[in-house]
This record gives C-alpha cells, sequence and structure tokens, in this order.
C-alpha cells in the first residue's frame, strides 16, 4: 500500500484529486495572488475617473548637505534633469551624530525635495552620485493628503516615468 492510501482512506485521496478540486483551487490562489496588483489598478482608475488624489502618488525626499553652496548646486541638478518640481532649502541646522564610533558634530542645510513617489529610487541613485558625504542622508516620506492643484503641478514639473 502506497503512502497516500495509509493515511487517507482511499475514497478521500480520489475525491481530492479531482480535476474540478484542482481547477478550483488553482482559480483560488491566482485571485489571492493578484490581488495586490488589482487593488492598485483598481484605486488608481477610482481616482482617475474622481479626480481624487491617491494617497502616496508624490512624496517628499529629505537630503542634508554640507554647505549652503553645495545645496544649491544639488537643488539645481535635480530640478535641471526633472527629477522633482521643488526643493527648498532650509539653513544652519544642527546635527549631532555617530560616526566612526564618535559623536560628531555639524552644520548642515536640509533640502525638502518634492517628487513623484515613482521618482524616489532615480533620485536616490542620482544623489548618491554627486553627494559630498560618503554615506549622504536621504529618505522620503510619501505624502497623504494635501491641494490637488499643487500635486498636479508637481505632475507637470516632473518627468514622466
Amino acid at each position: 500500500m502506497d503512502w497516500p492510501t495509509q493515511r487517507c482512506p482511499p475514497l478521500a485521496v480520489q475525491s481530492c484529486l479531482r480535476p474540478g478540486c484542482l481547477s478550483w483551487l488553482l482559480v483560488v490562489m491566482a485571485f489571492l495572488l493578484s490581488y495586490p496588483m488589482l487593488r492598485t489598478i483598481s484605486l488608481h482608475l477610482h481616482s482617475a475617473v474622481t479626480g481624487s488624489y491617491l494617497s502616496g502618488t508624490h512624496s517628499v525626499a529629505f537630503v542634508n548637505c554640507p554647505n549652503e553652496e553645495i545645496a544649491k548646486d544639488i537643488a539645481r541638478t535635480i530640478l535641471d534633469k526633472k527629477l522633482a518640481a521643488c526643493v527648498n532649502i532650509l539653513p544652519r541646522a544642527s546635527s549631532l551624530y555617530f560616526w566612526k564610533g564618535e559623536i560628531e558634530e555639524a552644520t548642515e542645510i536640509l533640502l525638502l525635495v518634492k517628487t513623484k513617489t515613482s521618482k524616489i529610487h532615480e533620485l536616490s541613485n542620482y544623489i548618491r552620485s554627486i553627494h559630498p558625504f560618503e554615506i549622504p542622508e536621504l529618505f522620503s516620506v510619501p505624502i497623504d493628503q494635501g491641494n490637488p492643484l499643487y500635486f498636479k503641478w508637481i505632475e507637470e514639473g516632473v518627468a514622466e516615468d
């Protein structure tokens, strides 16, 4: 007697292997695996039809720079490359941080970069390639709500994906 029939009665084994049960199981698995994609598509469709804002479509990236000249250079190149629609330069943030086992203190300039969330990866790669810091501070936060006209303006100012 082979293993499946030892563990289950013969009738139960045969009923579980019927083509109808297997087809149903595959349909359920396909739906469960595609649910995140279907949900995203439906949210985008709803947003397009109703004109409502889809939370997380835009982001604000934070980048610290060692001085104002470098901050302005980085901001200009980000805008020239259409990686963002707007960059705010906030002056003189005092920073305390661990670096190579020691507590360091510095005055830095903070950039607030407004862009599409889909551009964050490209923006991050670009900043890492030009930034003077060995490990540049760069992180982003998705925007949940705001002025729809401002978001439309960001869309127009950032290059297409």
